[in-house]
């Protein structure tokens, strides 16, 4: 096994450009993962770990997580705490870091449970807001997160908000939503665009037995006018307050609740 004390090794710069760009990442087909406790949800729900770092400290602290990571890393590196403090994007390192190779996680309507609950994020830009949502997802069970624009979803700040949800939830991105909303909707699937108007239906009103997808939009425009009129119906969240719109990730997060709910 290698050691690594300099912050200049070919290796910790090509980890360091795909944790600080999404190109990068694109283009390498990595991503990269921060943390004991994310690493060991890689390792733990069969993500293709390329290269496992860690710091002897953090190998004594978090020897579970580092057995179940080292034994299945294609390449273990054991680094120094100065090259931990350049991998790391926090403040307090814990001293372990994976590089792992990005799945497909394209899009297509053959991807789709057509008896599934879904949440649509549409050009969210906030990772803290697709990591929590993605979490709220994956904790009230339903069938995936679809990614439209926005946010990069390997994005470090959005993993880690989610808490591991990422490895554990049916995450799909898509680069042209239109079509695919025709195409689900031709096989059953209702697609409802939420929006803070008050004059469409409310969620408490709404069925959603069956097949659904809700989306939710950009934090400051909301649903595209393209993406609300190919939707089957509007949908808003009753409030009673004097507050305009809700955040997108707690809006996402009663649309999840509702169709969960009520959606049997």
């Amino acid at each position: 096994m290698e050691n690594i004390t300099s912050k200049n090794n070919e290796k910790i710069k090509s980890a360091v450009a795909v944790r600080d760009s999404a190109s990068q990442r694109k283009k390498s087909g990595k991503f990269f993962v921060e943390g004991a406790r994310l690493c060991g949800d890689a390792a733990i729900s069969g993500g293709d770990i390329l290269q496992f770092f860690f710091t002897e400290k953090a190998k004594d602290k978090f020897s579970d997580f580092y057995k179940k990571i080292i034994s299945v890393a294609e390449e273990s590196y054991c680094i120094s705490d100065d090259v931990s403090r350049k991998l790391s994007d926090t403040q307090s390192p814990q001293g372990m870091f994976c590089v792992c190779r990005i799945d497909d996680k394209n899009l297509s309507a053959d991807k789709i449970n057509p008896y599934g609950k879904y949440i649509l994020l549409e050009n969210v830009q906030d990772p803290s807001n697709l990591g929590a949502v993605a979490r709220t997802a994956e904790a009230m069970g339903i069938d995936g997160l679809i990614v439209n624009g926005g946010c990069d979803i390997y994005n470090p700040k959005a993993l880690r908000a989610c808490m591991g949800a990422f490895f554990r939830l049916n995450i799909i991105e898509s680069d042209d939503i239109l079509p695919f909303i025709k195409s689900v909707q031709g096989n059953g699937i209702k697609v409802f665009a939420s929006t803070p108007d008050g004059q469409a239906e409310k969620i408490t009103q709404v069925n959603f037995s069956g097949g659904v997808i809700c989306i939710v939009g950009n934090e400051g425009n909301g649903v595209t006018p393209e993406t609300m009129a190919a939707a089957d119906a509007k949908i808003t969240i009753p409030m009673q307050g004097r507050a305009e719109s809700l955040n997108a990730s707690t809006a996402a997060a009663i649309l999840i609740w509702e169709m969960v709910r009520r959606g049997s």
